[in-house]
């Protein structure tokens, strides 16, 4: 079985994020000949001497203008090793809200950096961003280098630099490379204008990174998403929760317990479109149907009776604001956590960071747009929750303004009491 892997760019802006993107799927022969025309006359229209493959994941109008990206694109392309789902993020600071988006569910981010200009300050946001939301796996692109005479000093300088910044963060695993995204340099085969560098290309580092042991195996958690009741004479008696696997692995006959209710009973089989089957895990969708007839809805979580989520309405969490009106505390939203819902109020900001120097602000009375704080929430209902890094799917969560019906937050559960 042929596997996934779902990675998103970052960095800053005109750092070649589209081109790099661009660049893989023509290389791979990802895109029809159509789409290459198109790309071609659109780069003759532009003025550009080249044919400008950002504009294959540049859809928008204003993007195309402008010649940056502003919305999450998402593409796909697969090799014989591997299939690939592509979210190429902006990377201008107002649009870092996409950038999080985009890299929520991604196993691994590409952060670029302009071989001419080193690190700036939107590229360690977005490293710091991918590290707060526990992208597994980091691979540093030092972009550009064609420009830089293929310079072995720019890119050491670059990469000590990088590096000593990512000693401070939560990195996992990290992989430097560089590479031309216009040229197509180290993106699909090795350079022979950079023989002194002696790594992977992109394309073999991004087929062979392990990322299977990334997955959480051991917490069954299943948010049941929708009762599946049809009143039919075919399926009369028929009960079943659907929902998405967030973690775990789950199998006919496991005892299992219902949160918040506590009520506990085996699973008698899991189903798909296709029929029953033996086993699922994350991020397989499925339907389960219960021995017991107990009272199960949407919002609720099918768990180990030994291993259970915190069930809780106080919560610390890191917070990414999104919103140009600032968040104070006393301030009431309404949250989202996996399938449930309810209303939140701001207990206590306890800091908001420095993203330049990590530095704690602990006198902080505000977070404003872009801004990365620690906050303390209160919700009207119990959440079943765990702490971020141990499943990001039950500790991720986004905050709500019920006003204009906007996502203004995302939040990272830190400890739940």
């Amino acid at each position: 079985m042929v596997d996934i892997l779902r990675l998103a760019t970052a960095g800053s802006v005109d750092d070649g994020k589209s081109t790099l993107i661009g660049r893989l799927l023509y290389d791979t022969k990802s895109v029809f000949t159509d789409q290459i025309e198109s790309v071609e006359r659109a780069s003759r229209d532009r003025g550009d001497d080249y044919v400008n493959l950002a504009l294959l994941t540049d859809g928008l109008r204003a993007e195309r203008e402008q010649g940056i990206t502003i919305d999450v694109a998402y593409r796909y392309f697969a090799t014989p090793r591997r299939k690939f789902i592509v979210a190429d993020t902006p990377g201008h600071i107002q649009y870092t809200r996409n950038m999080v988006t985009g890299a929520s569910t991604a196993d691994l981010a590409l952060i670029l950096v302009d071989a001419r200009k080193g690190l700036l300050e939107q590229s360690r946001r977005h490293a710091f961003l991918a590290t707060l939301l526990h992208v597994p796996h980091l691979v540093l692109c030092v972009n550009k280098m064609d420009l830089v005479d293929y310079s072995e000093d720019v890119f050491e300088e670059i990469r000590a630099e990088f590096t000593q910044f990512a000693a401070k963060l939560d990195v996992g695993d990290l992989t430097i490379i560089p590479v031309s995204a216009l040229a197509g340099d180290n993106i699909v085969t090795r350079s022979t204008n950079m023989s002194w560098y002696e790594g992977p290309s992109l394309l073999h580092h991004l087929e062979n990174v392990h990322v299977a042991s990334d997955r959480n195996l051991i917490d069954v958690r299943f948010p049941v998403q929708y009762v599946i009741r049809p009143q039919s004479d075919l399926h009369r008696d028929y009960r079943g929760y659907a929902g998405q696997v967030a973690g775990g692995i789950l199998k006919p006959g496991d005892e299992v317990m219902v949160l918040p209710s506590g009520f506990t009973s085996t699973i008698r089989s899991i189903e798909t479109a296709d029929g029953e089957i033996d086993e699922a895990f994350p991020s397989m969708s499925v339907t389960i149907r219960l021995t017991d007839e107990i009272d199960v809805s949407r919002g609720d979580m099918i768990c180990r009776v030994n291993n259970a989520p915190a069930v809780t309405q106080d919560i610390d969490a890191m917070i990414c604001w999104m919103d140009d009106a600032p968040l104070r505390p006393g301030q009431k939203l309404a949250i989202k956590h996996t399938t449930r819902s309810a209303r939140a109020m701001v207990k206590d900001l306890q800091y908001r960071l420095d993203i330049n120097s990590l530095h704690r602000d602990m006198a902080a009375d505000h977070l404003g747009l872009n801004d990365i704080g620690r906050v303390r929430l209160r919700t009207t209902q119990p959440l079943l929750v765990d702490e971020y890094k141990r499943n990001r799917s039950t500790g991720g969560f986004v905050l709500i303004d019920e006003a204009t019906n906007r996502t203004v937050g995302a939040g990272m559960v830190n400890e739940a009491r």
